[in-house]
């Protein structure tokens, strides 16, 4: 079974990597630090299996698996790393081609390939099984409905869902919202990124994160490239980096 393993700490790669190696019939391909590099590796190898790391910042495990469904991709089957307490880690595994609990120890890592081995015999990748997992642990990943944002001498708690998009700036981030505007506690966009922990949310360029619903329009650019209008007051530009134009065209059947 060809393998590819996904996690944004460096240590817990190679970790997991060398435990593989004990396991004969499984043959590691690949590694991605982060959930758009997963997607590139999934589909530019195709594995059979993917150990993907649940929370990860720009685009979490959970929302990996989302994307792929929502594009109609055919799925690999999903082994989730995780460090959600063992209560919830069973729970889930009636759904999941199975679930890690985060440090990994060699003998349950055994387990789960046996299951995806059994699983991999199968014709059929189980999409829906995954649709139904997803459904089920949405709950359970951390998705803020406030964000702070200081303006002046105020410190203003904005619903998650009126931030329209935010951007790096020297020292930290900006954000602009439909009510205010203003600098908020996250020193980088993936770390706000990873805490908004919704779909909605999207990296359009290094240097945003936009509001998918907060989107006025779609400009074409130079080069094939395009911009996005938001609905701010100030009608606020966004440049679509090259790597994220695929996205944009399936985001809005371009």
């Amino acid at each position: 079974m060809t393998a590819l393993v996904v996690d944004d700490e460096q240590l817990a790669r190679e970790e997991l990597t060398f435990l593989l190696r004990s396991f004969p019939e499984v043959r590691v391909v690949g590694e991605a630090a982060d959930g758009p590099g997963a997607l590139d590796k999934i589909e530019e190898l195709g594995p059979d299996i993917v150990f993907l790391d649940v929370q990860m910042p720009g685009l979490n495990g959970l929302q990996v698996v989302r994307e792929i469904l929502a594009q109609g991709r055919p799925i690999p089957h999903v082994i989730f790393a995780t460090a959600f307490d063992q209560y919830a880690v069973e729970a889930f595994e009636v759904n999941a081609a199975d679930y890690l609990l985060k440090p990994v120890e060699k003998d349950r890592l055994g387990r789960s390939i046996r299951r995806a081995r059994e699983l991999v015999r199968s014709p059929d990748r189980d999409s829906e099984r995954m649709a139904r997992l997803l459904s089920r642990i949405r709950d359970h990943v951390r998705q803020p409905t406030k964000v702070l944002v200081r303006s002046g001498m105020h410190m203003v708690l904005v619903d998650a869902r009126d931030v329209i998009f935010a951007t790096a700036r020297k020292g930290g981030v900006r954000i602009v919202a439909t009510e205010v505007e203003g600098h908020s506690n996250y020193k980088t966009l993936d770390d706000l990124h990873s805490t908004l922990s919704d779909p909605h949310f999207w990296r359009p360029h290094r240097s945003y994160v936009v509001n998918i619903d907060r989107i006025k329009e779609v400009v074409p650019w130079f080069k094939s490239n395009y911009q996005l209008v938001m609905s701010d007051r100030e009608r606020t530009e966004i440049p679509v980096s090259r790597g994220q134009t695929k996205r944009l065209r399936t985001l809005f059947r371009l």
